[in-house]
């Protein structure tokens, strides 16, 4: 898996900015592609909310969330390390296991047509399983 180049200092002002307006966002039904994740940190064993993005697929069970800023993008380890996660999506609590980090040819496989040219162009995905 590649990984991009260093977050500058203007991509990461703008994530800390955006983030309290995602959070406010996502998770509810009339915006269906945005989640909130919750996991905890692997280190600190800090509880944590971070907005995502679900790319839609063909299987229910599974949840796909793209990696745009790479694989090693710390709410990706710490659901790695604990072995899963909870998901706000769609006005409901889901629970997500067995998270993997995916090759992006292996996340367009998974993703619906529509999404496949993007999933392509990241880094990598993070693929769970359903458990509700």
């Amino acid at each position: 898996m590649t990984e991009p180049k260093r977050t500058s200092g203007v991509a990461k002002t703008l994530q800390r900015v955006s983030q309290p307006v995602a959070l406010a966002m996502a998770g509810h039904r009339w915006l269906p592609i945005w989640a909130v994740i919750h996991h905890r940190g692997r280190s600190s064993g800090t509880q944590y909310r971070t907005p995502i993005a679900i790319i839609p697929t063909n299987d229910r069970n599974i949840v796909l969330i793209g990696l745009p800023w790479g694989v090693k993008t710390n709410w990706a380890l710490n659901v790695v390390a604990a072995g899963g996660a909870s998901l706000t999506w769609k006005g409901g609590e889901h629970q997500a296991v067995d998270p993997r980090i995916i090759e992006p040819i292996e996340a367009s496989v998974l993703a619906r047509p529509f999404f496949r040219f993007v999933v392509r162009r990241m880094p990598g995905a993070i693929a769970l399983t359903r458990a509700s």
